[in-house]
């Protein structure tokens, strides 16, 4: 245990008339917990804690979460902090490294940023061997595990071969991103510029063709930062499991990254803002404009779910959701936002923060369901939702392969199971089974 987890009085176990004492611990945020790393070489027992809630995997100084309080840290700082005042790259650097980077720290990883954005070459092949049409996520996820073939990574990393792969991972990405879009379409790929910004040059490889230019919109660009930002880190969340659990066996961290991004794909994690569009998109084939809808999800024996409600975190609301509506009601509002499913969801916003069932069961707008507003009246594409989460996730677990990799145990995750099979049988030759 590392000397930022203070002792506290240790907790005592009885088991089949014998009794242990565990050792207990109290966090920075006053956290509690009881340490079970000998639990089973001690009494035989392990604990069955399933999708793992209970389980404290590891020590972080990364992110803090209160999901009962709706508090959001990165490294200390309040998440609403850092989305007024600071900017995607900026709170990259502050995941990775720890503090907020001096102007001239900011130059520099910025810098790195531009001259890394470029992929190799031959990698074009590689795009041109799906077919048309292929998920961006498949895409995203093949491509960042092939770039150990084309960046080699050494068994033992120096600070500066460190430093390299995640400039290149963070850059990288969204050029990877904006060409598997590209390549989905069928239009030639657009490459980074160094005179853009981050999510300038994103957008710009994303919409710019040799046939038109792309008009970059600052509320759009501003938006889509945001987005970026709030989605950087969330502490122990599936994606994030998944790299420590692949970086825990010491693999490349190419591979590492694409489990992360394998594990995001799912509905019920990073697809979760995509659920929120196609949920819309089904009130809006019904003819109706979420009210008949809502009135439906109420009821317990229906089918229906309102999908961007509540949280398995957050209890009360969710704080990055706070910080998104602003800058969604600014897009709403712009002229020319003329979409039948952002009115469908604006309606079922204002019904649902005033209906009494949900606001006694705390079931508010949750992240997913800005998100995925932001992205439509931005011109994303639905497909391409969880490649932008998996672009602002990127600094996140960088930072958290980073901590594991230079923490002072690297243990090789390895849960135990409760095993409910068959108990010993013996072969039979095939004659003799019925």
């Amino acid at each position: 245990m590392t000397d930022r987890l203070k002792p506290l009085t240790p907790a005592i176990l009885t088991l089949d008339d014998k009794t242990y004492t565990l050792p207990t611990y109290i966090g920075i945020e006053g956290e509690k917990a009881i340490d079970i790393s000998k639990l089973r070489s001690q009494t035989g027992y392990v604990t069955l804690d399933e999708g793992y809630g209970n389980t404290g995997a590891c020590e972080s100084a990364i992110t803090y979460i209160d999901g009962e309080k709706g508090i959001l840290r990165y490294r200390g700082y309040p998440i609403e902090e850092l989305a007024e005042h600071s900017r995607f790259v900026e709170v990259a650097y502050l995941l990775l490294y720890g503090e907020l980077p001096t102007v001239e720290q900011l130059q520099h990883f910025s810098t790195a940023l531009n001259d890394s954005s470029i992929i190799h070459e031959d990698m074009h092949h590689f795009f041109n061997g799906f077919p048309r049409g292929s998920h961006p996520m498949g895409i995203l996820a093949t491509m960042v595990a092939s770039l150990s073939t084309f960046y080699p990574v050494f068994d033992r990393l120096d600070e500066a071969s460190e430093i390299q792969i995640v400039a290149n991972l963070v850059s990288q990405v969204r050029t990877i991103a904006a060409f598997s879009y590209k390549k989905s379409i069928g239009e030639p790929l657009v490459y980074p510029s160094h005179t853009l910004s981050y999510v300038r040059n994103f957008l710009n490889m994303m919409f710019a063709s040799p046939v038109r230019d792309y008009q970059l919109d600052d509320d759009i660009v501003r938006a889509i930062d945001m987005l970026l930002i709030l989605h950087a880190d969330h502490e122990q969340n599936c994606s994030t499991s998944s790299v420590r659990t692949a970086g825990s066996s010491m693999a490349n961290v190419y591979a590492v990254i694409s489990a992360g991004i394998s594990a995001l794909w799912g509905p019920r994690h990073g697809g979760a803002n995509q659920e929120v569009i196609k949920m819309l998109e089904q009130i809006h084939a019904e003819g109706g404009d979420g009210t008949e809808f809502i009135n439906e999800a109420k009821n317990k024996y229906s089918s229906k779910r309102l999908m961007g409600f509540g949280h398995r975190v957050y209890k009360n609301y969710d704080p990055r959701a706070t910080v998104l509506k602003k800058h969604c009601d600014i897009l709403l509002n712009k002229p020319g936002i003329k979409d039948p499913l952002l009115d469908i969801a604006r309606r079922i916003e204002e019904v649902a923060l005033n209906d009494d069932y949900f606001i006694s069961r705390k079931l508010y707008p949750n992240v997913d369901f800005y998100s995925g507003l932001i992205l439509r009246a931005a011109g994303i594409p639905t497909n391409m939702f969880t490649v932008l989460f998996a672009i602002g996730r990127m600094p996140g677990w960088l930072a958290h392969w980073r901590e594991m990799i230079h923490g002072e145990r690297v243990a090789i995750y390895r849960p135990r199971q409760i095993y409910v099979g068959e108990s010993i049988r013996h072969y039979r030759d095939i004659k003799d089974r019925t």
